[in-house]
């Protein structure tokens, strides 16, 4: 087992995929339909390593798109793929999408760059004829009241076929790129939705009190998103702690040691020293329960906040959880502090399509280099991490009861996309997505996460932007330029989605 190996690995989405053309060519022109085969051939085999391809072959009449319709049903898929091979008739492709109401994506990608003017015949003009139909099918679509989207582009074959008269070597276009960065991304949105339909998310203790933003139902977030809410006590947790061995905190003190960087004394701060060896011990036998309970009730993700009172038994038992949920967020069980649901969801967003996500707020204002501190008092994703992140121990836990050891640690520099998912005042979900920069400035050594953020704006004008959207407090930091993803997230979960960029 690796430091990063998924405790519980995501659903693989189930896509449906088919071509198009037109019965009447096939006698005509021997060889096209063959050839357009082919092509579908090709896209289920660059598909096929994102997901679960369930492809239905070619589409040439109106009976094959209702037969069409009625097997991606009995697949269950949560995405479709309309292939524009060459041209059809609408009425082939409408009935596939009245029978079989998952979202759809038509491919207009043509197979090669240019044809050959000089040799194309009538056969080899129709192997490339693939935009003709799509204004039909658009118009059709629009009428029926199917929604859809369509991505143009080059198919991005690496070789040419036998039969073409012309370069079909377009792999390495910038067409082709972007044509297959896009299919990805909604491959990836589809797994989103198929693995919170599936997901169990733990609510542990309760949320932190007054944080109105905090506050949701849980019927609201099974409703719009899927997912089971499994509410869990202190005492479920307490119960694994009675189970943990000397053995088990040995090995999970290796695994601490393996991931983070011990802290000497902070020369700034006199609350955050160096972690005792009691509170190692402490952190890893907690560490160690956590693990347990996440296996126990098959959760996906966690949330969680309790604060105790006077030393109480309970209240030395959350003092050990940054550390352990630092490791279960590393293997792809996100924990979000503060009770904080919503901010549990765009932290699994994130970790479903490899983006990592650390659970933020903004800590304070750069105005000298322009940057928002973001950050929390943990836990911190270590697989976005610039370098190892480090344990210190807290005198205090700011706002909070108790001691323990937290996590000091900044995302790598490069691109960074923040993601907020709030609820607006109806109870509807959505997200406010931002992209912007991860620089390398100074942070503070007081055992909090910090990241400084450039955004596209001055912040005062992003901020006016963010916080007119009425988003909740807490964010998550993504890594890379994430907001075409997460609008394709958004459009499959049928959120609202706001994304906070120049060019609005």
């Amino acid at each position: 087992m690796t430091l990063l190996t998924p405790i519980k690995p995501n659903k693989k989405p189930r896509i449906g995929l088919y071509s198009i053309g037109l019965e009447a060519y096939w006698p005509q022109f021997p060889g096209l339909r063959e050839r357009l085969i082919e092509y579908g051939a090709h896209l289920e085999k660059k598909m096929s390593v994102h997901g679960e391809v369930y492809n239905f072959g070619l589409v040439d009449s109106e009976g094959k798109g209702r037969q069409g319709g009625e097997w991606f049903n009995e697949k269950n898929v949560d995405l479709i793929f309309c292939h524009v091979a060459t041209y059809s008739t609408s009425s082939n492709v409408l009935p596939i999408h009245q029978q079989c109401s998952k979202p759809v994506i038509i491919l207009n990608l043509q197979p090669t760059a240019r044809i050959n003017y000089a040799q194309s015949t009538t056969g080899e003009w129709l192997a490339h004829c693939v935009a003709c139909p799509v204004p039909e099918i658009s118009n059709a679509f629009n009428r029926a009241g199917i929604r859809f989207r369509v991505i143009n582009g080059l198919l991005g074959l690496d070789y040419t076929p036998a039969q073409s008269l012309t370069d079909e070597v377009t792999h390495n276009r910038p067409e082709a790129i972007r044509a297959w960065r896009e299919i990805t991304e909604w491959i990836k949105a589809a797994e989103v939705v198929r693995t919170m339909r599936h997901a169990r998310f733990g609510f542990l203790g309760n949320t932190y009190s007054g944080m109105l933003d905090m506050y949701s139902d849980f019927t609201m977030i099974q409703a719009q998103l899927g997912l089971h809410v499994e509410v869990l006590e202190m005492c479920d947790l307490d119960r694994f702690m009675k189970e943990v061995s000397p053995e088990e905190i040995e090995a999970k003190l290796i695994e601490i040691e393996e991931m983070f960087e011990i802290s000497g004394d902070s020369p700034s701060d006199p609350i955050a020293k160096k972690p005792t060896e009691e509170q190692l011990n402490w952190s890893a036998r907690v560490a160690v329960a956590q693990e347990k309970l996440v296996r126990a009730y098959d959760l996906d993700a966690l949330t969680y906040y309790y604060h105790g009172q006077d030393g109480n038994e309970y209240e030395q038992l959350q003092s050990g959880f940054i550390v352990g949920h630092s490791l279960l967020t590393a293997r792809g069980i996100p924990c979000s502090g503060e009770g904080d649901l919503k901010t549990a969801v765009g932290m699994k967003i994130c970790d479903i399509v490899g983006a990592g996500g650390s659970f933020s707020e903004i800590v304070v204002v750069d105005y000298i280099d322009e940057t928002i501190l973001l950050g929390h008092d943990g836990p911190f994703h270590v697989a976005i991490a610039n370098g190892k992140p480090i344990l210190r121990g807290m005198g205090l836990y700011h706002g909070k009861r108790g001691t323990g050891v937290s996590v000091e640690a900044k995302v790598k520099r490069g691109p960074v996309t923040t993601l907020n998912v709030t609820q607006t005042g109806d109870g509807k979900l959505g997200l406010v997505v931002s992209e912007g920069e991860a620089t390398s400035g100074e942070i503070m050594q007081i055992g909090n996460t910090q990241t400084h953020v450039k955004f596209a704006f001055h912040p005062d004008a992003y901020m006016e932007k963010w916080f007119a959207e009425a988003p909740t407090h807490h964010c998550v930091i993504a890594v890379g330029n994430q907001a075409s993803q997460f609008q394709k997230v958004a459009e499959l979960l049928k959120l609202r989605n706001v994304t906070l960029c120049k060019n609005e």
